[in-house]
């Protein structure tokens, strides 16, 4: 288990780039399963979650071929179908989140999958109602195999499209649903679809590829099935989520950054979010401007009463930037309240920035109110070990702005979701040490 060993207190300065966005990259690229031609996919990020799906998928029989850094085309004409049905293959699912895409591509077009309970941040339950009705409202058979803790899905035949509407717009069940779909006999429509960004470039590249979906970018999607699908190219947008996490790491450190090729008409809320915590942003073409600033004033709602941050589905705020929020509120001035709907475990982590310092008080596992410092007192360094990703780059920026050597230990979970980050963000003037 390796370590960060960071020195805080640095402001820092320059310019950097966002990798490509993690939660795209798992679904278009256990996408390319279900098409025997090639699927060229570029701006892939090289972090760990990615570079274990591609694993994955080489074992199954696909042809990976790395043209250039975050390059790659993927051949799935020869699928090993006894692999993908055995102990060991399901077990190797079990431990990575991603693995759940690749079960909507494998049941239309083989027949049969079998569905891990997923692995990955502890985070709190991850439900799987939503996929496994989709699959079953396709026609697939499910049953259970306690011996492997996996749900076991059949179809005879192709499977049969129909109209559904989803319990909760959850986005890896659309995705999943959608590419079980683009395969099936007959329209299937999906109501109550995730429209995420995300899921939105997963339509256009089956389209490209030769699926026919109607309603990209609503919650309403029509999937009529094809026959078979084609080879295809796709660029994957910059993440989203990382481009939150450079603007919350500028004002946290009361530093000024240049954040490039941000696609700033896909960040939906999010820089409006961040000026609610009174970072001000400007908008330079496709690049954010972050200005160093003296004083981040919360704001209030009109009535005067308490500022809230919540997670909803898109286009309303993701999840996975209220940790990052939660931290950079710490040192504005006023207070607001963190509201974390969706996992009941993702803000059990202040409890070490409260050691640091930080004014926060955790109503339930869902809630905490944050009364910012206004840079006025800097938090003590500490040691901590990150739970998840998104708690664990919110733990670094936390130290980066402590005042002495902090250590996070665990930070594979880290590596899960951003790429070279200790190189990165020592380019900008953090001084960041990796310990194997």
């Amino acid at each position: 288990m390796s370590t960060f060993v960071i020195e805080g207190g640095h402001r820092l300065s320059g310019e950097i780039r966002p990798q490509g966005a993690k939660n795209e990259a798992l679904q278009v690229i256990s996408a390319v399963l279900l098409t025997a031609e090639p699927v060229r996919i570029s701006n892939v990020p090289e972090i760990l979650d990615v570079r274990n799906l591609i694993a994955l998928l080489e074992g199954m029989g696909v042809i990976v071929e790395k043209h250039a850094k975050g390059d790659y085309t993927f051949c799935a004409a020869h699928i090993n179908e006894y692999y993908i049905n055995s102990d060991e293959f399901v077990r190797r699912c079990a431990g990575l989140r991603g693995s759940v895409m690749v079960v909507g591509p494998l049941l239309t077009r083989f027949g049969e999958a079998y569905f891990p309970k997923p692995g990955g941040d502890k985070i709190g339950r991850r439900r799987v109602d939503t996929h496994i009705d989709g699959f079953m409202n396709l026609g697939a058979d499910c049953s259970y195999d306690s011996s492997l803790r996996a749900y076991h899905l059949r179809s005879d035949g192709r499977l049969k499209g129909c109209y559904m509407l989803l319990d909760e717009a959850s986005v890896t069940g659309t995705a999943n649903i959608v590419m079980a779909s683009v395969l099936a006999k007959g329209a299937t429509t999906i109501y109550n679809a995730a429209c995420e960004p995300y899921v939105q470039q997963l339509c256009k590249m089956l389209v490209s590829m030769g699926a026919k979906i109607e309603g990209i970018g609503s919650n309403l999607l029509t999937i009529t099935g094809v026959e078979r699908l084609g080879g295809a190219e796709h660029r994957i947008l910059p993440d989203m989520i990382e481009v939150g996490s450079f603007i919350g790491m500028a004002a946290l450190t009361q530093s000024s950054i240049t954040i490039k090729d941000v696609s700033f008409d896909n960040l939906g809320i999010i820089p409006e979010s961040f000026g609610r915590l009174g970072i001000r942003l400007e908008r330079r073409g496709d690049d954010i401007f972050v200005p160093a600033q003296d004083c981040y004033q919360i704001e209030s709602f009109i009535d005067g009463s308490i500022m809230t941050l919540s997670d909803a589905p898109w286009p309303g705020l993701t999840p996975d930037l209220l940790s990052v929020m939660l931290v950079v509120a710490t040192q504005c001035k006023g207070s607001v309240l963190i509201h974390q709907k969706m996992f009941e475990s993702r803000l059990f982590f202040v409890d070490k920035l409260i050691d640091m310092g930080a004014q926060i008080i955790l109503c339930d596992p869902h809630r905490a109110v944050v009364i910012g410092h206004d840079h006025r007192i800097v938090l003590k360094p500490s040691r901590m070990t990150s739970p998840d990703i998104r708690a664990g780059i919110a733990m670094l920026i936390t130290a980066m702005s402590a005042n002495g050597i902090s250590e996070i230990d665990n930070i594979e979970q880290i590596d899960r979701g951003y790429e070279d980050i200790e190189g990165r963000l020592n380019a900008l003037g953090a001084k960041i040490t990796r310990i194997p």
